[in-house]
């Protein structure tokens, strides 16, 4: 194609059509911007032959306005941008339309570079295209960065989810916003929509980090577990979680240096490791129980005598004091008061002989933890006697600060109870459901059974010490209650029989998370 004279790179060269009629320092003005514009600027008739550049045209393409003007625009093409997308331009702007997008164009000396380009149809008054205004830069260096993001994203999302920790990434009203594949997978075993929730209230119940600095690891290695149903087996988990900090992207907080706290949840699963070291503990907690229930045994049983016979004793006593008065020196008299002197000093022997009640530290118990110990321990009772059991558990619960021994002791005794209640000869309705549940600062364990049940009018004299309903028509609440109830007490909680249960019997223990 044949040049046009250089003048032609002079903005007064180009049609009115194009320049818009300017005049005077209007014109000056205009031909002073574009000419030191940082944007590659070219103008060109309605064949795309080029009638004018900018310097930053001829900085970008290595083209001076001389070895550019009268050439058609096509000296940048590269041959390697799809002809779909020249098709696309040619028709928004032969329409009067303008375009913009990407193409990849060739500098004078061979090299390659992407052009991000905006052209605009100039019309005539009668709204005829007479030349094209374009605009372009070179975002080469820019398209490298946006793929290195997005190769980097492509490669941390695929970390991510091919690790076989639990991710979540927390905005501040706790909800998810990001998560991986192995915590979609935990979705789906526990039956929930944001198992993150239960984790976070589990850590959070034991130490809160309300008002703590949000930089660096909010908590580190916290154990969670997390209670099944029925069959299914209790899931533990490591937590540990990472403040992580996003700059805000709105406009106003460009100087600000504002930014939004977001909270990384990191969950490793420890269960097969737990439930080896469970095995160990159930072990060692079976044979502690036994010699516990066979200590409490003999400590009941001392215990009983000593009541048995003070009773008569102090009967005795009355009888010496009155004789001694009626006649002094009475020989039945001596007698008798040598008796109780001899009675007691048995009695003291045999208060001595009481195994003293150990002395066990206060830490903080999973109510959840005990109560399925009591219910593993009774498995073999359960199975002989037919007994089916609903454990009905509440996920997680807070822990309660209190005596673990002690509160095993206690939900034993409720069990058991429950146990002999439906395994009297012929009772064919043999159902133990087992609820847990945290309620206004307290947690509430229900346990109910499908045996005869207790009448009203025994259902507070059960908890008296020594007294037992277990011989004659079989009711369960016997001695054990007495220490059960004491049990609750030294925790600030309580135990009581539902007076409106018409089938069976349901008990209900509540102990406070906090004293």
């Amino acid at each position: 194609m044949k040049k046009k004279p250089s003048t032609a790179g002079d903005l007064h060269s180009i049609p009115a059509a194009c320049s818009g009629g300017r005049g005077g320092l209007a014109g000056s003005v205009f031909e002073q911007a574009v000419s030191q514009a940082e944007l590659a600027i070219s103008i060109t008739d309605p064949h795309a032959n080029i009638v004018y550049v900018n310097p930053t045209f001829s900085r970008v393409t290595g083209y001076t306005a001389a070895e550019a003007l009268g050439h058609n625009e096509s000296i940048l093409s590269n041959q390697t941008t799809p002809p779909a997308v020249y098709r696309e331009l040619w028709q928004h702007i032969s329409r009067g339309k303008p375009w913009s997008g990407r193409l990849v164009n060739r500098r004078k000396d061979g090299r390659k570079y992407l052009a991000e380009l905006t052209i605009t149809p100039v019309v005539d008054a009668s709204g005829s295209v007479v030349n094209y205004l374009g605009m372009h830069r070179d975002v080469t260096e820019m398209h490298r960065l946006e793929c290195q993001v997005r190769n980097q994203k492509a490669l941390i999302e695929s970390v991510v989810d091919g690790a076989p920790m639990v991710l979540a990434l927390l905005d501040a009203d706790d909800k998810v916003v990001l998560d991986n594949h192995a915590y979609k997978a935990l979705m789906a075993d526990l039956d929930m929509a944001e198992p993150a929730a239960l984790l976070l209230a589990s850590v959070r119940a034991e130490n809160s980090s309300e008002g703590a600095p949000r930089e660096g690891y909010a908590f580190l290695d916290r154990e969670v577990r997390i209670e099944g149903r029925a069959a299914e087996a209790p899931r533990w988990f490591s937590c540990s979680g990472v403040w992580v900090k996003e700059d805000d992207d709105r406009a106003d907080a460009f100087f600000a240096g504002a930014g939004r706290a977001y909270l990384l949840l990191v969950a490793t699963e420890t269960t097969r490791l737990r439930l080896q070291q469970e095995k160990a503990r159930m072990a060692t907690l079976q044979a502690m129980m036994a010699d516990e229930e066979r200590i409490n045994a003999l400590r009941e049983s001392l215990s009983a005598a000593v009541f048995q016979l003070e009773g008569p004793l102090n009967m005795i006593a009355s009888a010496v004091g009155m004789l001694s008065r009626r006649s002094a020196g009475d020989p039945m008299a001596a007698a008798l008061a040598e008796a109780v002197q001899s009675g007691s000093a048995a009695l003291e022997k045999l208060r001595a002989m009481i195994p003293p009640q150990q002395v066990e530290a206060a830490t903080a118990a999973n109510v959840n933890e005990l109560v399925r110990s009591v219910l593993d321990l009774a498995t073999p009772r359960l199975l002989a006697e037919g007994i089916s059991v609903a454990w009905t558990p509440q996920a997680v619960l807070p822990a309660v600060r209190g005596y673990p021994r002690a509160l095993l002791a206690l939900f034993k005794s409720l069990i058991d109870n429950a146990i002999d209640a439906m395994s009297l000869r012929g009772w064919r309705e043999r159902e133990l459901t087992v609820t847990t549940r945290a309620l206004l600062g307290n947690i509430e364990v229900l346990i109910e059974d499908s045996g005869p049940g207790i009448p009203s009018a025994l259902q507070l004299k059960v908890f008296e010490p020594f007294f037992t309903t277990r011989q004659g028509q079989g009711r369960h609440m016997g001695t054990g209650l007495a220490i059960a109830q004491q049990a609750a007490v030294d925790h600030g909680g309580t135990i009581s029989i539902d007076p409106d249960v018409s089938r069976g019997c349901r008990v209900r223990v509540v102990l406070p998370v906090s004293r």
